[in-house]
């Protein structure tokens, strides 16, 4: 049983230890300390048992006991779509290793794309829970900026390019990344060019289209919405829509795909339809992922330096968290294109 505290109420929220986490989630106790260190070494279905086991217990309102009390949680929150892509992957690389220099935590919530969960995670996060919050391509945004804004909790959105271009963020020269790729391939001898976009939702989309509808014009190649589908980012998108450009009576030479995964999915329909990547089709992808260069063929891919901007979003967020009255700050970091194998002349 546990002890009881002046005015008679339970300190048992007090004595919660991760061994107790460990019994409620089914877990042991060296589980516990990977999600709550957020180890890449744990399962998705399980980091949801413990953090709910967490929850339940109290666990997590330790935290804010110890906020209450007079000092810093020492936690950031992080809010992500789904960390089932190498996009996630290196950028909670390059925070996790920002933060442990800086002897903070990490507390990792996944929406799963629902836009809901993200505002609750964030009403969360900043009731004590955590110091400073980051969001990676926020859905939601419109729910909770503003309110965020006015406490002045200290915050930082990784690659946003949404209704709101004042606020803390990281982003890359996306416009120039589409740019470039869709040059490449034109430089190469391609015209008929094809382009899977991401969730036009979201800036970053919007941007790389645009690099790719300027690079055409800057090259004298009439825009043809025809070689256009919207993608989703997702593998699953990028097979379908490739699929479709490749069915068409007359279909592109090359394919411009505005991530790596959507690009893998893109590779596997080509080679589904019988075309031979490089030979009868070029592929280029976005981001630079650590899997681009290990497909076959490996990929072209323009690289965004994602851990980098992991790094950069934590020393930003500390910036706030020192003076939430310093002047917002956004980051913008160069892309580059990545030759590899995936791209060659048409053929004549």
């Amino acid at each position: 049983m546990g002890q009881k505290g002046m005015g008679g109420k339970d300190n048992l929220a007090q004595d919660i230890t991760i061994f107790d986490v460990a019994e409620k989630a089914g877990v042991s106790h060296s589980t516990v300390s990977r999600v709550l260190n957020n180890k890449n070494n744990v399962s998705m279905a399980t980091r949801e048992r413990v953090q709910h086991a967490m929850e339940q217990l109290g666990y997590v309102g330790n935290i804010h006991a110890r906020s209450l009390a007079g000092g810093p949680s020492r936690v950031i929150g992080l809010v992500v779509d789904h960390v089932n892509t190498g996009y996630t992957d290196e950028l909670i690389r390059g925070i996790d290793g920002a933060l442990e220099a800086h002897d903070y935590n990490l507390m990792l919530y996944t929406t799963h794309r629902q836009t809901t969960r993200e505002a609750a995670y964030v009403t969360k996060m900043t009731q004590g829970l955590a110091d400073g919050l980051i969001l990676i391509v926020p859905r939601n945004e419109k729910a909770y900026l503003e309110t965020l804004q006015r406490r002045r909790f200290p915050y930082v959105l990784i690659d946003y390019q949404g209704y709101n271009r004042h606020v803390p963020s990281i982003i890359t020269t996306n416009k120039k990344g589409g740019y470039d790729a869709t040059a490449y391939l034109i430089e190469t001898g391609h015209r008929r060019i094809g382009f899977i976009t991401g969730e036009m939702a979201y800036g970053c989309a919007v941007e790389r289209l645009e690099g790719y509808q300027a690079a055409l014009e800057d090259h004298h190649i009439a825009f043809d919405p025809e070689l256009v589908r919207e993608g989703s980012f997702l593998q699953p998108q990028g097979y379908q829509c490739a699929y479709q450009l490749l069915s068409l009576p007359q279909p592109p030479t090359a394919l411009f795909v505005s991530n790596d995964v959507m690009a893998f999915g893109a590779m596997e329909a080509a080679r589904e339809l019988g075309f031979r990547i490089p030979d009868d089709l070029s592929i280029i992808g976005f981001d630079d992922i650590p899997q681009a260069a290990h497909v076959h063929p490996p990929l072209t891919t323009v690289r965004q330096p994602l851990e980098e901007m992991g790094r950069s979003a934590v020393n930003l967020l500390f910036k706030y968290i020192d003076n939430p009255h310093i002047e917002v700050e956004r980051v913008e970091l160069s892309t580059r294109l990545v030759l590899r194998e995936s791209c060659r002349p048409p053929r004549a």
